[in-house]
C-alpha cells in the first residue's frame, strides 16, 4: 500500500453558500462534456458516521463565461455515468 497517498481535493459553496470539501475521485471527459465524481470530505471524523458514502457527479458548465460544476439532471445520463464511473473505480481498485 501506498503510504503517500494524497487526494485530490477541492471546495465548492452550495446554493446557501456554505463551503463543501470533496474528494476527486475521477474525471470523465465525453463529447467535450467534463464529469467529476466527488466524495465528501469531513474535518471531523464523527461526521462520518452520517455520511451514506455514495458519491456524486457533476459537470462542468458555462455559467455567464465561467466555470462551473452542476447536478446532472438527465437521470439516464446519471446511471450511465454512474456506471462508467463504477467499471473504472474497479479497474482502478481491482485489478483483474
Amino acid at each position: 500500500m501506498d503510504s503517500n497517498y494524497s487526494p485530490d481535493l477541492i471546495t465548492l459553496l452550495d446554493e446557501e453558500g456554505r463551503e463543501l470539501n470533496l474528494e476527486i475521485l475521477d474525471i470523465y471527459e465525453e463529447d467535450d462534456r467534463v464529469f467529476y465524481a466527488l466524495m465528501p470530505v469531513y474535518d471531523n471524523k464523527e461526521d462520518l458516521i452520517y455520511d451514506s458514502g455514495e458519491y456524486t457527479i457533476l459537470e462542468v458548465v458555462d455559467e455567464d463565461g465561467e466555470e462551473q460544476l452542476a447536478e446532472v439532471e438527465d437521470t439516464e445520463l446519471k446511471f450511465r455515468l454512474s456506471k462508467i464511473f463504477e467499471d473504472r473505480f474497479n479497474d482502478m481498485f481491482y485489478e483483474n
